[in-house]
């Protein structure tokens, strides 16, 4: 029997066809798969990088509380300097920041920005805690903390949750990243959050500070329960 050269060349062609079309077809599916997987993969990246944005602030809010303690609350950080160069312990300094913890991992420059107790940013910070507390305004970790505190009870009482909702770019105008007296830090990046702080979903309106963190409660509304937000011990 005679095989026709022709032919076979032909069912070589096909064949080596059909495997290309295999491949192309296996390849399309596998891009589908992984357009299909970047969005989740984006935002897992996005939520290992806001919880440490979160472990690093919480860091820089026990070092603030430590250092108002220190000064008998006498004296605020006026820089993150202030606080990586730890307290007095003797001839010697105690350490009570670590360097990583004074960079904001989702700011470009790296820089936190600081939240005088004064500003528009932290009473609604103490608005959102109070919310997000079931009508409650948590104490401070210390009395030190109450002389800037209690300005802020009637504000906050004052404020509608909805004016507190709505965005409000006036909290980060003027953000000082430097030189000014601080009772916490935010991040600048105004981006929308994967994690929830203190139920807010605003990077930016995420603030880290020793107050509103004691065992206590200011009663705000007397026919809700309560609960607290996390401590922070002496």
């Amino acid at each position: 029997m005679k095989i026709n050269p022709k032919s076979k060349i032909q069912n070589l062609k096909s064949q080596s066809g059909m495997s290309l079309l295999a491949v192309l077809a296996v390849m399309t599916i596998l891009a589908i798969l992984l357009l299909a997987a970047a969005p989740a993969v984006q935002q897992s990246v996005e939520r290992e990088k806001e919880l440490e944005t979160i472990r690093r602030g919480e860091e820089v809010a026990n070092a603030i509380r430590q250092y108002v303690v220190f000064y008998n609350g006498t004296k605020l950080p006026r820089s993150m300097d202030d606080l990586l160069e730890g307290l007095p312990r003797g001839t010697k300094k105690r350490q009570i920041l670590r360097p990583s913890a004074a960079i904001d991992p989702l700011a470009e420059d790296g820089k936190w920005r600081l939240v005088k107790p004064d500003s528009r940013a932290f009473i609604n910070f103490a608005k959102r805690v109070q919310i997000y507390n079931n009508g409650l305004l948590p104490s401070n970790p210390h009395p030190f903390f109450d002389r800037f505190s209690l300005p802020l009870v009637n504000l906050v009482n004052s404020q509608s949750q909805s004016e507190t909702q709505e965005v409000d770019d006036t909290e980060i105008e003027d953000a000082a990243t430097d030189d000014t007296p601080f009772i916490g830090v935010a991040s600048q990046n105004r981006g929308k959050s994967v994690v929830a702080y203190y139920g807010v979903e605003n990077r930016s309106k995420w603030i880290f500070t020793p107050m509103f963190r004691g065992s206590g409660t200011r009663t705000v509304n007397q026919n809700r329960p309560e609960r607290t937000a996390p401590t922070m011990d002496d």
